[in-house]
């Protein structure tokens, strides 16, 4: 973990998240902070968008949330990635991921 903010930008009435993944893990996980992004083991190999869906997958149900409030925006190729999340604040998915005892360094920037 090289930084220790992580990066959430607001848009309108939705967030943008950075996320740095990596697939064919052990199991689905947030494990901590790369460079301002959510670090995310996955199973899923990075195949026809498998991990992808992984992602999507995660964070709706992490966040109880539908699938179809979220998006990857950036990065579809790349295990650097931009998340959407629709109808939340930034302050609110801070919120939840402490609630959900995620174990990050979430200071408000």
């Amino acid at each position: 973990m090289s930084d220790t903010r992580l990066s959430i930008r607001q848009v309108d009435s939705a967030v943008e998240v950075a996320l740095h993944v990596q697939p064919r893990a052990r199991r689905d996980e947030i494990v901590g902070l790369f460079n301002g992004a959510l670090k995310l083991k996955l199973c899923a190999p990075p195949v026809n968008d498998a991990a992808n869906r992984a992602v999507i997958d995660f964070f709706a149900s992490l966040l109880n949330l539908p699938k179809s409030r979220l998006q990857i925006i950036s990065g579809m190729k790349s295990r650097s990635k931009v998340l959407r999340i629709e109808s939340i604040t930034a302050v609110e998915l801070r919120r939840r991921l402490q609630d959900l005892d995620v174990k990050l360094f979430l200071r408000q920037p």
